[in-house]
């Protein structure tokens, strides 16, 4: 007789290992949803992320960096060097109309994943 092999298989959930696949799954719609109102800086994208989402989620510079400039190679994002008086030179990151379609069409999905999660979980608002 065979052991059926199971479909999922989770033992002890390590919070710190989802904390970091969840945000790996999320982080380009995080980016583009912060810097769709106007340009925003690396250290202002890490800010917000982190107050909006009342501390729960951070964005370190060696992961955050990194990933604006995927975002900015792909086409989605446009950065642009900006000195003033008095600071130091920072890059600022502003949507681009691909990137406009591209955060429309993530928006989709993860309101649609959202949903089939609260279906499942029977959890509303999941």
């Amino acid at each position: 007789m065979t052991m059926p092999i199971p479909y999922v298989a989770m033992t002890d959930i390590d919070a710190r290992m989802l904390d970091r696949e969840l945000k790996k799954g999320s982080a380009e719609l995080i980016i583009l949803s912060i810097v769709e109102p106007r340009a925003r800086h690396g250290y202002e994208i890490s800010k917000l992320i982190e107050e909006r989402s009342a501390g729960r989620l951070k964005f370190h510079v060696a992961s955050l960096y990194p990933l604006l400039y995927r975002l900015e190679e792909r086409g989605w994002l446009q950065g642009k060097w900006v000195e003033k008086a008095g600071q130091r030179r920072r890059r600022f990151y502003n949507l681009t109309p691909e990137g406009r379609r591209v955060l429309a069409r993530q928006r989709d999905t993860w309101k649609a994943f959202v949903e089939a999660m609260g279906l499942i979980t029977g959890v509303d608002n999941a």
